[in-house]
């Protein structure tokens, strides 16, 4: 196998697991456990039976390797750090965030945001990131990005909740219109 096969893989076993550990346990039989966790082996063996093998070593590179440490293990155990649509509660503790945290998006989101904020859509939180370098990141996997500044540090003084996740992303409910600050794409 060529490097690029290799990370070709990487890729696709990613992207597996996301779907599975995030949004759609049921599809192979998962059945997460109240904060995200299935034992590894279960994960493994339903891989295998609906025909997508991975191998421990596998399973290991692409949490080790991943740039955004999506996944964390707990000794037999593996969750995605993240990002969920399927009902879990990770046992975030509340955080006090920095005073700006930011998000990226594209151009064709802003006029829904300027209207009602950073909303969950299919998460459980809003995805805050404590840099501008992976919010325009972020927004790019969906077009030309655009970043916001978040001013979480009145967010927080005026109540809101902020948990960070094991990877460093910041989450929240929501973010009303009024703590964001729009950088138009040039």
């Amino acid at each position: 196998m060529t490097e690029e096969d290799d990370e070709r893989r990487t890729v696709k076993v990613s992207k597996y697991l996301s779907k599975h550990l995030r949004h759609q346990p049921e599809r192979i039989g998962l059945a997460l456990d109240e904060g995200g966790w299935v034992e590894i082996g279960t994960l493994l063996a339903a891989a295998a039976a609906h025909g997508f093998r991975i191998s421990r070593a596998e399973l290991d590179r692409v949490v080790a390797t991943n740039d955004k440490q999506r996944f964390a293990i707990d000794g037999t155990r593996i969750r995605a750090s993240q990002g969920h649509s399927v009902d879990v509660d990770l046992g975030l503790p509340p955080a006090t965030p920095p005073e700006y945290l930011y998000h990226g998006t594209v151009a064709r989101s802003l006029d829904a945001i300027r209207e009602t904020g950073l909303r969950p859509m299919t998460r459980h939180d809003v995805h805050l990131s404590a840099d501008r370098e992976t919010a325009t990141r972020v927004g790019a996997r969906r077009g030309r990005p655009v970043v916001l500044t978040v001013d979480a540090g009145a967010m927080h003084r005026d109540g809101h909740v902020f948990q960070v996740s094991a990877n460093g992303v910041w989450l929240t409910r929501s973010v009303p219109p009024r703590y964001l600050r729009f950088r138009e794409p040039r």
